[in-house]
């Protein structure tokens, strides 16, 4: 594959990117977890995995060939917004997903199915985009992982999460089918998590359109995108297992010495299976089975 030296490059000169999709565009903030996280995603049977990436990082040797990758800097803020903004207007019509490095998408019966074959089941619902819920990840040791990341060793809370209604802005009054959703690390240790940053829910999958927007808080500008079902019945939803917030955590001096460890009573080790999330009620195979 190609290596672009702007986001701008890649856009003019990757026409066929934004032939077919399911595309996943992969934001790479630190050197933690790359090549898995580029590996986990083209299991999953994206057609194309875009990695944006600095140059300062290095791509294992074995991707370099498979990935495309465009030089790109998110040390400021809104810099994947603008990103997925850019690449929206310039591919309509194209379902695109997108994470950081250290995530990894899970939807129902992900060990046998594609992504592809989830998407189209969703666009037969007549549905343009996946709800997925962002569950925090992280090392039940952090004597031996001072960083929070061990795929190996990964625990997740098994309980914890909840919902609140989605007010429209300036009143008090409540988006249809839209909530809030809460829970992992951020809600445990929320005395260290902004308020801006503590819900859980991200529409991650989703089919670009025309004037199509994606905002600081991690929904769109059309409503119906940001609906966690249609209106007559329950729609699937995906997870999207994540060290980010344990690495940001033990990265903040101003947490990192108040946490020993992660695990508590309703921790439980990731079995890095789509059964233990469904059975948990951390996403849902709505009527896909």
């Amino acid at each position: 594959m190609s290596r672009y030296s702007s986001l701008k490059q890649f856009i003019a000169g990757a026409k066929e990117v934004f032939v077919k999709g399911p595309v996943a565009l992969i934001f790479i903030e630190d050197d933690v977890e790359i090549g898995t996280t580029v590996r986990h995603h083209i299991d999953c049977g994206f057609k194309h995995v875009i990695a944006m990436m600095p140059d300062a990082f290095d791509l294992p040797t074995d991707l370099v060939d498979i990935v495309h990758r465009v030089s790109y800097d998110l040390t400021c803020d809104g810099r994947l917004e603008e990103a997925v903004n850019q690449v929206v207007a310039a591919a309509p019509d194209i379902w695109f997903y997108y994470c950081y490095n250290a995530e990894y998408l899970f939807y129902p019966f992900c060990e046998t199915r594609s992504v592809g074959e989830m998407i189209g089941f969703n666009a037969e619902e007549r549905r343009a985009s996946v709800m997925t819920y962002v569950v925090d990840l992280y090392a039940d040791d952090l004597e031996t992982f001072p960083n929070a990341v061990s795929l190996e060793h990964a625990h997740m809370d098994r309980s914890g999460y909840y919902a609140l209604a989605r007010m429209k802005p300036g009143t008090t009054w409540p988006e249809e089918r839209q909530l809030d959703f809460f829970g992992g690390l951020r809600w445990r240790y929320e005395e260290h998590v902004t308020e801006a940053s503590r819900k859980i829910d991200r529409v991650a999958l989703f089919k670009s359109q025309k004037g199509l927007q994606l905002r600081a808080n991690h929904t769109f500008n059309v409503p119906e995108y940001n609906t966690y079902a249609c209106e007559w019945h329950h729609n699937l939803s995906a997870a999207i297992m994540s060290f980010r917030t344990a690495k940001a955590l033990k990265r903040n001096p101003g947490s990192s010495f108040d946490i020993q460890t992660f695990k508590w009573h309703n921790s439980a080790p990731f079995e890095w299976h789509s059964r233990q999330l469904l059975d948990l009620g951390l996403m849902e195979p709505g009527q896909w089975f």
